[in-house]
């Protein structure tokens, strides 16, 4: 089987997954090519207590974790089934690189994770395991759960993390989904491009320090700390690829960025 790449989305509003868009067909385009046998979510709206959570239902169900949307947005399901089997052994996996875990049976699916999926994997018909974010964390841990599942992907396992490469809603222009960046955003966003490329994985964890108007483009981590559940999964000889780059909404980042 081939190997399955390593994932991080930015998924931006909850609206995408009305639309039809260049970050759309994006997804939609890069998900032809993907055959999985499975999809492991680390989603920025899933952040629980240690030990860390390892959804395990047999079929999910769909989580609207979000207000004052459009109606047709409540009425989208995303039906995909589970894989306790495979939760197991994730939990079993973590538990031996020394992070705590535990199953989560009743954990369903948040846009974070259905939002992406709903075009990278249309049918809804790939297994699908969601992973918490733990608390507290530092970006070391994170990127160490993606190390503990590394090797999933020579058994075609998808590893997705869904967050955003730039995600400040205090300087997001909600009304304008035209509106051009500012700097500082257009600035982070080059530099976390950059670092995946070259797969710096120093530069990555070291990005309060290192990357430029870091306060400002994540005044919270939990949407650019699934990138590290990704840059801990990569593998030789891996490569970057660029999947989608563009704004939305001013400085909302749609960066989606492949490791294969």
């Amino acid at each position: 089987m081939a190997r399955a790449p390593a994932l991080f989305v930015s998924h931006g509003a909850p609206t995408v997954a009305l639309e039809e868009s260049p970050y759309t067909r994006s997804l939609t385009a890069f998900g032809r090519n993907l055959a999985p046998a499975a999809a492991v979510v680390v989603s920025a709206h899933w952040e629980d207590r240690q030990p860390v959570r390892v959804g395990s239902a047999p079929r999910h169900r769909t989580l609207h974790d979000f207000s004052g949307f459009p109606a047709p947005l409540y009425a989208l399901r995303y039906p995909a089934p589970g894989d306790p089997t495979l939760a197991n052994e994730i939990v079993e996996r973590l538990e031996a690189a020394g992070v705590p875990a535990a199953l989560d049976p009743g954990r369903p699916l948040d846009h974070g994770v259905w939002v992406p999926l709903r075009f990278l994997l249309p049918k809804a018909d790939v297994p699908v395991v969601p992973v918490a974010l733990p608390r507290p964390r530092g970006p070391e841990e994170v990127a160490r759960i993606g190390a503990a599942l590394a090797t999933l992907r020579d058994r075609g396992i998808l590893l997705v993390g869904s967050g955003g490469a730039v995600h400040n809603l205090s300087r997001v222009a909600f009304d304008r989904k035209d509106a051009q960046p500012e700097p500082w955003a257009r600035a982070f966003d080059a530099w976390l491009a950059g670092r995946f490329d070259d797969q710096d994985r120093e530069a990555l964890l070291a990005w309060r320090a290192a990357a430029p108007e870091p306060a400002t483009a994540h005044p919270t981590t939990e949407h650019l700390d699934p990138a590290f559940f990704v840059i801990g999964a990569a593998l030789a000889p891996d490569r970057t690829e660029t999947v989608h780059e563009g704004f939305e909404y001013g400085n909302l980042s749609m960066r989606t960025l492949a490791l294969r």
